[in-house]
């Protein structure tokens, strides 16, 4: 009876080895979108922490408007220069070790910030700090999307913005603790000095998750190790999946090489309007107005009559909402489709951006916290994470680091006018003013993505990448549909494969069983005769 439980389950444990190659490891996919996205949650709590800090700076320092604008923006300046390089590092030597790079630099960074006693010294370790961000924040989404199964790549690329909104909300509430653990003179001699060190420890755990992970499998391909990108996408998607895949990239690398692609094809027609759309995107993912209030949140609140540290309190109610409907962006983003949900997003923030100034206008401190809780919910199920998923979508393999990387300067730029400029304004046209400002910005960003911005829900990238193939070309539409045709060809071929070889297993599951059962039924009458 023995050997026919040993026979039984090791029946059952080839099945269920098999039955994983067949499938692939969704655990595994999450793991390393974790990984990458832990960069979102370094760019979320140094939004969060320099917001917390800076009033208390204001008063050790005496920071004017645009010092003060400075402080905070600084930390772009570096973005801007880390943006600008990654994508032409991370072509060159890969997705993973330049993220792991930025990590180190913001490491360095927010504990250089905790020990600096001057503001100019402060501005130089957040320029470092900002160029780690800078070349983790683009190159974390296009590791997600490279590495991601089609069908659930947006959720999973929206890893990056739930961990960067996480660091937010967590962030609110450490500097409400660090505000409330001493006097106000307390804070201005060493609660800040916490608030900005304690960023250290997500930029280590941010590179040791790294450590322990594998490069783009894209990447690998293109590189020539195949075998490696094989092996991470039959992890993730399955053995037959991954042949299709490597297969498919290897074809789209094959007409690249032919049509002799390069970086001068960004900015020729056809991959031109994909660089515009990216542009855009990163443009208005900033100038909607959302870091204004991430970044001057606890000052704004203040100045409205919230006291006793309660401002800090409103600010982690904003920040709470904002990780709820970045869980429900998440739900909604491969279902309802990325375009539908930025059109409706940014036309709903023009209305909420009129209530905060209204409500700026009059001095309503209740109903100006529920416009901002409004305005940030339908910033974090749209604009806030789309941009950052679609980008990377948007081109091809061959371009996609650089053309990122591109994209990203634009965003920094636009986050630093943003951080630079927001308490200039707020001083010279009020609140109200501002934000009339940025309702503005927000019909003009609604026009755009329902004017030219394209649905990418349910393409693969290598599907993504024809749509800005010239369509006036008659070759080259006749060797695209031979591209299409071979690649249907093969996947139809794969399937079959697929099937023959299911079939093959549940006639050899069918015999073992058959075989299990007449030892079973031969021991039981042994058993009898006796």
């Amino acid at each position: 009876m023995s050997q026919v439980t040993s026979a039984s389950e090791s029946v059952q444990t080839v099945e269920e080895e098999d039955d994983h190659q067949r499938r692939g490891s969704g655990r595994y996919i999450v793991g390393l979108a974790l990984s990458a996205g832990l960069a979102g949650l370094l760019y979320g709590y140094d939004t969060v922490s320099i917001s917390g800090a800076i009033d208390f700076l204001q008063t050790k320092y005496a920071l004017s408007p645009a010092l003060q604008g400075l402080v905070i923006s600084s930390i772009m300046i570096g973005g801007v220069i880390g943006a600008g390089f990654s994508g032409f590092l991370s072509d060159k030597y890969g997705r993973r070790k330049i993220l792991m790079f930025g990590g180190a630099f913001f490491f360095v960074a927010a504990l250089w910030s905790a020990f600096t006693f001057s503001p100019f010294t402060l501005i130089l370790a957040r320029v470092i700090g900002g160029i780690g961000i800078g070349l983790a924040a683009a190159l974390a989404v296009t590791y997600i999307t490279e590495s991601a199964p089609t069908n659930i790549r947006g959720a999973l690329t929206s890893a990056y913005q739930l961990l960067t909104i996480s660091g937010i909300f967590l962030t609110n509430v450490i500097n409400y603790f660090i505000a409330s653990s001493g006097s106000h003179d307390w804070g201005v001699d060493f609660g800040w000095r916490w608030m900005l060190g304690i960023g250290a420890i997500p930029a280590a755990i941010f590179v040791v998750a790294l450590w322990f992970s594998p490069e783009s499998p894209r990447f690998l391909v293109q590189a020539g190790r195949v075998e490696e990108g094989y092996k991470v996408l039959e992890r993730i998607n399955g053995s037959d999946k991954a042949r299709r895949d490597v297969e498919e990239i290897q074809l789209q690398i094959k007409s690249e090489r032919e049509a002799n692609a390069s970086f001068s094809d960004l900015f020729k027609p056809g991959l031109r309007k994909a660089l515009l759309i990216g542009i855009f995107l990163a443009i208005f993912n900033q100038a909607i107005g959302m870091n204004a209030i991430s970044y001057y949140g606890p000052v704004m609140f203040s100045h409205m009559g919230f006291g006793g540290n309660t401002e800090f309190l409103a600010s982690s109610l904003v920040g709470g909402i904002e990780l709820v409907f970045t869980v429900v962006g998440m739900y909604l983003i491969d279902t309802a489709g990325r375009k539908k949900l930025m059109a409706v997003g940014s036309g709903l923030m023009v209305l909420f951006a009129l209530g905060i100034s209204f409500s700026y206008a009059n001095n309503y401190q209740l109903l100006m916290l529920i416009f901002v809780m409004c305005f940030t919910s339908c910033f974090a199920f749209s604009m806030g994470p789309i941009p950052w998923i679609m980008i990377p979508e948007l081109f091809p393999t061959y371009l996609r680091g650089r053309a990122t990387g591109i994209c990203t300067v634009f965003l920094w730029a636009t986050n630093w006018a943003i951080g630079q400029f927001t308490p200039m304004l707020i001083n010279g046209i009020g609140g109200m003013g501002t934000f009339l400002v940025f309702a503005c910005t927000n019909l003009i960003c609604f026009v755009g993505v329902i004017t030219f911005v394209p649905e990418t829900k349910d393409k693969t990238l290598e599907e993504i990448a024809e749509l800005w193939k010239p369509k006036d070309e008659k070759q080259s539409n006749a060797q695209l549909e031979v591209v299409r045709a071979t690649a249907d060809l093969k996947q139809a071929e794969a399937d079959i494969k697929a099937a023959e070889a299911e079939l093959a297993r549940a006639r050899r599951a069918k015999e073992r069983a058959i075989a299990t059962k007449a030892a079973a039924e031969a021991l039981v009458a042994a058993q009898k005769r006796r």
